[in-house]
Order: C-alpha cells, then sequence, then structure tokens
C-alpha cells in the first residue's frame, strides 16, 4: 500500500511562445519538472508531514513517478491576469484526513486566489466533519468561528502563484503543487 508520509508546496511560473514548453518552464520555476507527475484528487494524507521543498526534493530521483494535487492555468491573452492556488485544511483530529483543493481563476489576485483555495478544502472538509451551518457563501472568518465553535479546529494554508499574460502573447503558465511522498 502506498500512503504518502510526507508533503511539500512548490509554485512556479513559466512564458514561451509555444504552450508545452512554459508549462515546462513554469514546472522548472517550482523546482519539479524531472519528475514524472501524476495528478491525483485531493486528500491530505492522515500523518502526513509538511516539509520543505529542499527536504522533499532530496527524496527524490529525476523519472521518478510522482504524485502530486497540481492546479494551472495559462494564457497568451496580454496583460491577463492568471493564477493557480493549492488550498489545505488539516483537521485537529490527528486520525483524520484532511483536504487539498485546487483553484485556477482569471482575474484573481494572488490573495483573493487563495483565500478561495482555503475556502474550498475547508468547506469539503466540513461536510465530512458534520459541522452544520457551514455556509461556502460566508467570508472565511466567519467560517472559521463555526470551526472553533464546533470543537473541530482546522488548520488552513494557501501556495498561490500568479502572472500577468505577457504583453508579447507569449504563453505564461502558473503551477501549484502538492507533492506527495512515499
Amino acid at each position: 500500500m502506498y500512503l504518502p508520509k510526507k508533503i511539500f508546496f512548490t509554485k512556479g511560473v513559466g512564458r514561451h511562445k509555444e504552450y508545452l514548453a512554459s508549462f515546462e518552464l513554469a514546472l522548472r520555476h517550482a523546482n519539479i519538472e524531472k519528475y514524472n507527475l501524476v495528478s491525483v484528487s485531493s486528500i491530505f494524507p492522515i500523518g502526513c508531514k509538511k516539509v520543505s521543498i529542499e527536504e522533499g526534493i532530496k527524496e527524490l530521483s529525476p523519472g521518478q513517478i510522482v504524485h502530486a494535487v497540481i492546479a494551472r492555468n495559462s494564457t497568451n491573452e496580454p496583460g491577463r491576469k492568471i493564477a493557480s492556488s493549492i488550498g489545505t485544511a488539516i483537521p485537529a483530529d490527528s486520525n483524520m484526513y484532511g483536504y487539498l483543493s485546487e483553484h485556477h481563476p482569471f482575474g484573481e489576485p494572488a490573495d483573493k486566489a487563495g483565500d478561495y483555495a482555503e475556502d474550498l478544502a475547508a468547506g469539503m472538509l466540513a461536510s465530512t466533519m458534520g459541522i452544520e451551518n457551514f455556509n461556502a457563501d460566508e467570508a472565511w472568518n466567519e467560517k472559521e468561528q463555526i470551526f472553533k465553535l464546533s470543537g473541530k479546529i482546522v488548520r488552513t494554508s494557501n501556495i498561490t502563484q500568479s502572472a500577468i499574460g505577457n504583453k508579447d502573447g507569449l504563453w505564461t503558465t502558473v503551477v501549484s503543487a502538492a507533492v506527495l511522498l512515499p
């Protein structure tokens, strides 16, 4: 059974005249271009420890198949704002899994995209924990109070990369990733 024991977060941006090359450059900027990335869904494993990107990469070899939750966005439209974000929600109960969410908007600033990704992850976690009165349309500080009152305090965070489309129409790609390690 493969159960990730460690996780690291990274982000990057790339620009190139070719779409695929801009994605490669974004992965390179994020320091994960050397791996065969397999996109997985959104569960933060029980007991998984967050490590730095430097520590995580030491455990990987070029060409290795690596599981990751990945958010990506691209544009070749000059001046268009793009973002990619991974939100994380971890329950207080260390025997329960958490959630990772992907968000990849157009036109949102990085802070708004990151907050939204956190809200997504927290909302998914709230629904599995049976927290009532969790309204997805409320501001996070109001929802956070519901978590605290429920006794199921959750930690949330995000990693977000944003960029503005290149003025000359080059492809601009942003990636955010949560890389899972065995």
